[in-house]
Parts: C-alpha cells; structure tokens; sequence
C-alpha cells in the first residue's frame, strides 16, 4: 500500500537528535519564549531571507497576529480567495474583518491579480493570496495593484517554505509572510506551530507584543493582545528539521515530475510550473473528470488520495453570510470539484511512486 503520507518515516531518520533536543528542552526547564525560539526565528528568517521572525501557536494565527498587527479590524475588507484551506478565512474573520474573495488563475490555481481592481473599496485594508499547495501566487502582479493603493500585501505561505518568486522566497515580497509548521508541512513540527516573517522591525515588535498579551515585559500589557506562543519544544524540533529542508524539497520536487512524465499523455490535468516561480510541491493536485471513481479505483490498487479542498469558501456553511453564490467563481469551483492529491513526501520512494503513477493511469 502507498500511503498519503507517513510521518513515521521522518522520525524514524530522525529520531536520535530529536530525542537529543526534547531531552535538551526537558533538562533546561524552560518551555514558554526561550532560547530555543529565539534561535529558531533567527535560524528561520535567514532561511527565508527575512530581516525578523516571530513564532506563534499556528499558521491561523500568524494570519491574525499579522493583520492584526496592521490594525486590520472591524469594519474592514480583506481580499483573499475562494479556493484556499478555511483557516485563511477564519484568520480574517478573527479580526472583525470581512473577507472579500477573488477568482484565480486556472494555471498557478491562486490569485488573479487582474480581478483585484474590480473588488478594491476604501475600506481594503490588506490582501491575502495564498501560495497554494506549495506554488508560490503572482505576489509581484498582485503589489502592482496593491501598493498604489496603500495596501499591504499578507503572504499565506503555510504550503510554501522554501518556494521561491524570481531568487526571492515566498513569505518575503509582501510586508510580512506567514507560515504553518503543522506536522504534514514541508517543515513540520510534532504538534501545531507558525511564524511571521517580516523586514519591517515596527510590524515585527508589534506581532511580538500581540502574541504574548501585549507584553514586553511580565505583567506589563502596553495594548490588546492572545496568547500565540511558539513552544520550546516544537521550537526545538523545528531546529533539528530546518537543515534538511532543502533536501526534502528537492526530492518532493523530483517525485512531482516522475508524476508529470508519467502522466503526461492521459487526461488527467497535472500541475504545471509557472514561469520564474519555484514550487515546493506540498501537494501534488490533478484534476480528473471523475474525482469519485478515480479515487475509488486508486484505494482499490493500494494507493491513498485526498482531497484537498472540496468546497470552496463561499459555499461552506459557516461563510454563507459574505453572500456569494455558486457560479460567483467558476476557476475556484471547478477546482474544489475535480483536485485529487497524489502521495507526495520526501521519504516516498520510487517503486512507490511507479506505483501511484501506474494507477493513475488506469483511472478512469
């Protein structure tokens, strides 16, 4: 049996010094905004190329700290789109925000950057896009209708560590980046994790004070703020995984084009590369006409699929009240209906890999 994904895989080459690192954690006593994140945010923006990092609880709430750290609120637009994972939305939504949704491009599968002028009002206070599934959006497109206009650029790059927009990385271009370290992520932590990254020192110190109460210092809170802490312990393990990163992506990369070849004369529609973008393959999506049968067919050959993800926004039950309706956003619609994820992780090897291809073949 191939498996989706097996998480199993990565500890086990990685057991000892993770081992070593909780045990280093555990030993100090110290697990709540100690040396352990610090040196991981370091360690992380020189990775991304980013002059600040700011760990948090989660990629949800990197979202929310960084809008927030705008003082993005109540009353405001922010423009996101359709076809994203909900906790894009439900970051939004937590500031008082309302979220504005554009189509995407058919191609990259993320933001339309020539649709954002027909949806700017005064009251956008921050775009959103998504790189989804690890393929960087068209963030240099989407700051040509932005900036002009004063508003920020907010990065979701919780599927993209590591891609990259012409030699920068995603995460970079917009004001600030905001990533995911979820255990599936390219750089996963063993629980839930996230971070802002920024050039900007004023944004960064603000996201540093919402994140802890609003606290520079312990029992001090100079304005609002959550609790949204990034953990030694994840911290730690983040440490460990960091320098292998690169590698993983690259071997993510060559799985996705053993896909591409073996499938290139079927009908079945393969992501494609997007000109003077690097993806880093978090998900491999093909669109098939017939995701049901196609899904059946591969279950019963052995190999696990996903589905990542069936219903757009403006279609789940919770988001009903931003008043769109089906057909407002037919490239995302099509989308959510006929995306199947192959396996794709770096410890898939491939006989595995033939596998995958050879039941994807068949599929109806």
């Amino acid at each position: 049996m191939v498996p989706f994904n097996d998480l199993r895989r990565q500890h086990r080459l990685l057991r000892k010094p993770i081992e070593a690192a909780l045990q280093r954690v555990l030993e100090r006593g110290w697990f709540i905004l100690g040396d352990e994140g610090r040196c991981f945010e370091q360690e992380f923006a020189a990775y991304c190329g980013a002059a600040h990092a700011v760990g948090v609880a989660s990629g949800t709430e990197a979202l929310y700290v960084a809008l927030a750290a705008l003082g993005v609120g109540v009353n405001d637009e922010v423009i996101t789109v359709p076809n994203t994972c909900v906790p894009t939305v439900a970051a939004i939504v937590m500031t008082g925000a309302r979220p504005v949704l554009v189509d995407v491009d058919p191609v990259s599968r993320t933001m339309d950057a020539s649709r954002l002028e027909e949806v700017l009002t005064p009251r956008t206070k921050a775009i959103v896009p998504v790189h989804l599934y690890g393929q960087p959006a068209d963030v240099e497109s989407i700051l040509t209708v932005a900036t002009p206009n004063g508003i920020p650029v907010v990065e979701d790059a919780a599927q993209a560590h590591g891609a990259t927009i012409g030699r920068r990385r995603a995460g970079t271009l917009g004001v600030m980046g905001c990533f995911s370290f979820y255990p599936t992520k390219n750089l996963g932590a063993i629980g839930d994790g996230g971070m802002i990254v920024t050039n900007d020192p004023v944004l960064a110190e603000r996201a540093r004070l919402l994140r802890n109460y609003g606290q520079r210092e312990q029992h001090r809170s100079e304005g609002p703020g959550i609790n949204s802490r990034l953990d030694e312990l994840q911290a730690a393990v983040l440490r460990v995984k960091l320098p292998y990163l690169e590698e993983w992506n690259e071997r993510r990369r060559q799985i996705a084009d053993r896909y591409r070849e073996g499938l290139r004369d079927r009908p079945v529609g393969v992501p494609r590369r997007v000109a003077g973008t690097e993806s880093v393959c978090h998900l491999f999506a093909v669109e098939v006409p017939d995701r049901a049968a196609f899904r059946e067919l591969c279950a019963a050959q052995g190999v696990e699929t996903a589905v990542h993800y069936p219903t757009p926004i403006h279609l789940q039950p919770a988001y009903g009240w931003l008043g769109y309706r089906s057909g407002d956003f037919p490239v995302a619609e099509h989308l959510c209906r006929a995306v199947v994820s192959l396996p794709l992780f770096p410890q898939l090897v491939d006989d595995e890999v033939d596998l995958v291809v050879r039941c994807a073949r068949n599929a109806p």
